[in-house]
């Protein structure tokens, strides 16, 4: 058997197994989802979608865009739109896994009757090829990392153009599927007909990977634009808080929280600084009050309204979709997910409203991103929380070099604007015709 011959019986040999694998963890899929609805309800609303079901789609010439979760499907919004404008009868259908996506996408897109959501189906391959073959979309446009063989392997067979769009890739994740399993990447990889990447380094390791017909477009939430309503949101915020300082802590993922806690008691910051903390997941919102409690520290949660008084110490975001609005009411702020090794959160959308930014060391998930805004003095990364900690304290106490940063974090957010229009004219050049009529 030659070269060509052992990649495909490798690759049946591969879907057999994955649907084998699918089959057999079916029933944890439900009991995991109902241990998940414990924090979040949401988990279990709209099941049937799960396994391919749930209500029809009206009928129309409708476009597939995955995006998995909350910042995702805000990065997308403008290409949402983008692809709407293009042709009256464009439909998009929205689909993600969480419940905070969901409601982001409710936010962003409830009153546009062109815009559907749904749950993405568990990747069994029968369940996917069947929801498939139910909406029939134009094409499948995949943000970032969602990378599923039964949903690429589905688009192949019925002939539905795939692309990944504001495709990433750490290094770290690169040599994980170098070492492990580079044949069904490489497999994976073959079927989009375009793969748009955030930067020139996401774009060699998918080159690598195998991925064909690669473009550096930029990211998406770069294209982000002004919401009005959080902007209102975030000067109630602002008067809320008063005329004291306020130091956020945005998008924080597990022990983050507890970290900040205790290099906070040892921090030199001004008395009178209000610290915010946004929790990244819902589910941890009652966690992370339990641990200000035992720290003795006053706090307000959002969640219910609770008034911040000159004795509040902290003020806990607890509610969904407002991280916009935080931003706006903040003069620093340290980015979730980047002091623990979960390669940080977004620090665009913080550049975006103004606000100087302190990043920790793992920042892998925006590296481009995060060492543009370090090179253009719109971040400082640090090492730890208590150096964070000490260099917001100097900002708070040097007005002029805060204003600077603030400045800069503004003038980083637009100078790299513009990756909608790059995105939108790369599938073009792929072969996807968001402007013709419908036939």
């Amino acid at each position: 058997m030659d070269a060509r011959g052992r990649a495909i019986l490798a690759a049946m040999c591969f879907r057999f197994f994955y649907a084998l694998l699918w089959t057999a963890l079916l029933p944890l899929a439900c009991l995991r989802l109902l241990w998940r609805a414990r924090g979040e309800a949401g988990y279990l609303r709209h099941w049937k979608e799960r396994f391919g079901g749930g209500a029809a789609l009206p009928a129309g010439r409708w476009w597939l865009v995955h995006a998995v979760s909350v910042g995702e499907t805000r990065a997308a919004a403008p290409l949402v739109r983008a692809i709407l404008a293009a042709n009256e009868a464009n439909r998009v259908l929205l689909t993600g896994t969480t419940p905070a996506g969901r409601e982001t996408a409710a936010q962003l897109f409830g009153t546009d009757a062109r815009v559907a959501y749904r749950w993405l189906p568990w990747d069994h391959p029968a369940l996917v090829r069947r929801w498939l073959a139910r909406i029939r979309p134009q094409a499948a446009l995949v943000m970032e990392t969602e990378w599923w063989p039964g949903l690429f392997a589905a688009c192949a067979a019925q002939g539905v153009p795939l692309a990944l769009v504001n495709a990433r890739l750490s290094a770290r994740s690169a040599r994980g599927y170098a070492r492990r399993v580079r044949g069904v990447v490489r497999t994976m990889l073959a079927v989009p007909c375009a793969v748009l990447a955030q930067g020139r380094a996401d774009a060699r390791r998918l080159r690598f990977l195998g991925a064909r017909q690669v473009t550096v477009c930029g990211n998406l939430k770069f294209d982000v634009p002004e919401d009005a309503a959080q902007q209102m949101l975030g000067e109630q915020f602002r008067a809320a808080f008063g005329a004291r300082p306020v130091l956020l802590l945005a998008s924080s993922r597990d022990g983050e929280e507890a970290d900040f806690l205790a290099a906070l008691a040892h921090a030199d910051l001004p008395p009178e600084v209000l610290i915010a903390i946004v929790p990244r997941h819902p589910q941890r919102f009652d966690e992370v009050a339990r641990l200000l409690e035992r720290a003795g520290l006053p706090y307000a949660r959002r969640s219910r309204n609770e008034a911040v008084s000159q004795t509040t110490r902290v003020w806990l975001g607890d509610s969904l979709g407002e991280l916009a609005a935080c931003y706006r009411a903040a003069d620093i702020a340290l980015i979730g997910g980047s002091w623990r090794p979960f390669g940080g959160q977004n620090l665009i959308e913080a550049c975006a409203a103004g606000v100087p930014v302190l990043l920790g060391p793992h920042t892998w998930n925006f590296r481009d991103a995060a060492q543009a805004a370090v090179t253009t003095q719109a971040a400082v990364q640090a090492a730890d929380f208590a150096a964070a900690l000490q260099e917001a304290a100097a900002l708070l106490r040097h007005d002029e070099r805060r204003i600077f940063m603030a400045e800069q974090a503004r003038r980083f957010a637009r100078t790299h604007q513009g990756t909608c229009a790059r995105t939108l004219t790369a599938l073009q050049q792929a072969g996807l015709d968001f402007t013709a009529p419908p036939q």
